[in-house]
């Protein structure tokens, strides 16, 4: 038996049902949820780093009618360069503030309709030298705009997580699913373990409509250069030589950046609140694989690689299932590794000036400059 409720707000109309499944503790439901979602207004956390910037473009080249707040705080990884071809546009409004700034956050989340948070410290090198902010920012973060969520009538919350939450995979293990159980293993996991409990626990006590997405690792346009992708390319453009950490066998599961802001576009619209998605690219690589893939593209040969001591605690493979958003949302990547890799090398040869300010520090100059700080 079904319960139908029709709900009208300013910017969208929501069509919730609800079957009598057993509802976690007190609420006596489950919640299954069939949104029709029309001229959304969405808060991206974020929305200045890669993918959250990636994800803000998509949304507004697919939905003419939606609207887009995007709060950063601009840190190291956030860069405004990334959106300066929308700055202007009348569907997108820019807030420079911190998701740890539970007045500010509160103030947004009223005048939304959904959250979608990409805001994370997200570099396992950096948080293995420092991890304090990596614990401030992806839990006490997470956890004000929960409480901003429900306290402002329940908006619909979706959390973008990692693959790197399961632990690490052995050659033969099967792949990481949504009821792989939890085993972080470096602060960086550790942090967004501890965030994916947190969304999970506001469901389950206070009925939030949330969804969570763990992805496995993204590569694409606007990726900040520290990163493997674009820092082989841009020092192999340099002359420089790339550096590989142990012997390269480490194994990761590559997903192209656009194919993931489809995913989570599509939980965020037909996706079971309270659920768990796990997104895939379908394209398990070692490290070694991508560096002379890389290399052969880029016209050099393997005289550029410089082997460089292991990162402490290197997990050894990550790996996708994705077979439930396939089957449940008919979701599934659509742009090979190689198409895609040949996309982000041909992106980061035509914008070396994007690249080149943030290697040289020009832009957090600029920023400083800018905002005061």
């Amino acid at each position: 038996m079904f319960y139908f409720r029709y709900m009208r707000t300013k910017h969208f109309i929501r069509y919730t049902f609800f079957d009598k499944i057993t509802f976690p503790r007190k609420f006596k439901k489950n919640i299954r949820t069939l949104n029709y979602l029309k001229n959304m207004k969405i808060l991206v956390t974020g929305g200045a780093g890669f993918i959250g910037s990636n994800f803000i473009h998509y949304i507004l080249k697919k939905y003419p009618e939606d609207q887009i707040v995007n709060l950063d705080a601009l840190t190291y990884a956030g860069n405004l360069e990334n959106l300066k071809d929308i700055s202007d546009d009348s569907r997108y409004k820019f807030v420079k503030g911190d998701i740890c700034d539970k007045d500010l956050v509160n103030e947004l989340v009223k005048d939304v309709d959904v959250i979608v948070n990409f805001a994370a410290e997200s570099h396992v090198d950096r948080s293995i030298l420092d991890g304090e902010n990596f614990v401030r920012t992806n839990v006490l973060g997470t956890f004000n705009l929960l409480e901003a969520a429900k306290n402002n009538g329940n908006k619909r919350f979706h959390h973008i997580s990692t693959d790197e939450v399961f632990g690490h995979l052995g050659p033969n293990d099967p792949c990481f699913n949504e009821s792989t159980p939890y085993s972080p293993r470096s602060p960086y996991s550790a942090s967004k373990a501890s965030s994916d409990h947190l969304v999970r626990a506001y469901f389950h006590t206070y009925g939030l409509p949330v969804t969570i997405s763990n992805c496995s690792n993204n590569y694409g346009p606007f990726m900040f250069p520290e990163k493997l992708f674009p820092l082989f390319i841009t020092n192999l453009m340099e002359g420089k030589k790339v550096p590989v950490y142990g012997d390269g066998m480490n194994v990761r599961d590559w997903l192209y950046v656009e194919d993931h802001c489809a995913a989570i576009d599509l939980i965020l619209r037909k996706g079971n609140v309270g659920e768990t998605y796990c997104i895939g690219g379908d394209a398990e690589k070692t490290n070694m694989e991508i560096t002379k893939k890389i290399i052969e593209l880029m016209g050099k040969d393997e005289s550029s690689i410089e082997y460089v001591k292991d990162r402490p605690g290197h997990d050894k493979r990550y790996a996708i299932d994705f077979s439930k958003i396939k089957k449940e949302l008919g979701w599934e990547p659509k742009i090979s590794f190689e198409d895609g890799l040949q996309k982000t090398i041909e992106w980061y040869k035509n914008n070396e000036s994007w690249w080149k300010n943030i290697k040289s520090g020009e832009y957090q100059e600029y920023y400083a400059k800018q905002y005061g700080k």
